[in-house]
């Protein structure tokens, strides 16, 4: 079991050290660029191909998408609730503790734990994760909704096209299958560097209060995703799935929100490498609990 968990976790680990050092030797990264091939044409491919070729029923990858969505709705209420009462700014954290990282993380950890399965269920978590992110996610931090971000994500036609196919059960012709699945391959590597390069440009900001908001994510995103699984009756893979994506810790995407719209952007910086820290050394229980 022991060598399992290693297995699961020393990819995702090398691949962010990897980012982290060529960040801090100084060495040329354009993260802006890299962000930008796996938002449009990395990850789009990504799902697009791993819908058809695994072929995930349709009923399986709305049943994901409907559990998401229930995670999204008690993670606001909580976190809304929590931030209130703590008296901290709900413009600057709560989609911050609402939204985890189920891109960059939660990815690569489903696949290698769950395999082509594994990755097609938490691609739906991830696209509703991410359709919510950019709507809701954005109207937090911004105090206005931004209704043109949703139809702006490649994803979202990616996701509309597969789910077409698999009700479809048309065939794709080889061509676009090939292409889809050698750009797909950019997108995890690319996506775990990115992260550690984003980490050794963050710095930690009010300590106790960056501990005690990255416990909360990681903390309620674990019971949140198990009590929401028991909800929907999930076992095995979809189960894993779940608890896993609900447990990532904080999104660097709301650091990005939160400097573009500054809302204390060194705060919620601090939540990012603190989360991201004690997440990876929580992993392996996390690990060995759902798997």
């Amino acid at each position: 079991m022991l060598y399992q968990l290693f297995s699961v976790i020393a990819p995702v680990l090398t691949c962010a050290v990897i980012g982290y050092v060529w960040r801090k030797q100084g060495r040329p990264y354009d993260t802006s660029l890299v962000t930008t091939l796996v938002t449009n044409i990395g990850t789009p491919c990504l799902v697009f191909f791993t819908l058809i070729d695994t072929k995930i029923e349709a009923d399986a990858f709305l049943t994901m998408g409907a559990a998401t969505f229930t995670t999204m709705v008690v993670f606001y209420v909580f976190y809304f609730l929590f931030l209130k009462a703590m008296k901290l700014s709900q413009k600057a954290f709560l989609s911050a503790l609402a939204y985890g990282n189920t891109g960059n993380m939660g990815l690569p950890l489903c696949l290698l734990a769950f395999g082509d399965h594994g990755l097609a269920l938490a691609i739906a978590y991830f696209t509703v994760n991410v359709l919510c992110l950019f709507t809701i996610g954005v109207a937090v931090p911004a105090g206005a909704p931004s209704p043109g971000a949703l139809l702006r994500l490649p994803i979202l036609y990616a996701t509309l096209a597969a789910l077409v196919v698999m009700v479809m059960g048309w065939t794709v012709p080889a061509p676009i299958v090939n292409t889809t699945r050698i750009l797909s391959g950019l997108t995890v590597p690319l996506m775990l560097i990115t992260l550690g390069v984003s980490l050794a440009g963050l710095g930690v900001k009010k300590l106790p209060q960056a501990v005690l908001l990255s416990v909360m994510r990681l903390g309620v995103g674990f019971l949140v995703g198990w009590g929401t699984a028991e909800l929907f009756g999930f076992e095995g893979v979809a189960r894993g799935v779940l608890i896993l994506q609900c447990a990532m810790p904080v999104a660097v995407f709301n650091f990005l929100f939160a400097e573009r719209y500054n809302n204390q952007p060194e705060e919620v910086a601090g939540m990012v490498v603190i989360s991201t820290v004690l997440s990876f050394a929580t992993l392996p229980f996390l690990l060995a609990f759902v798997m």
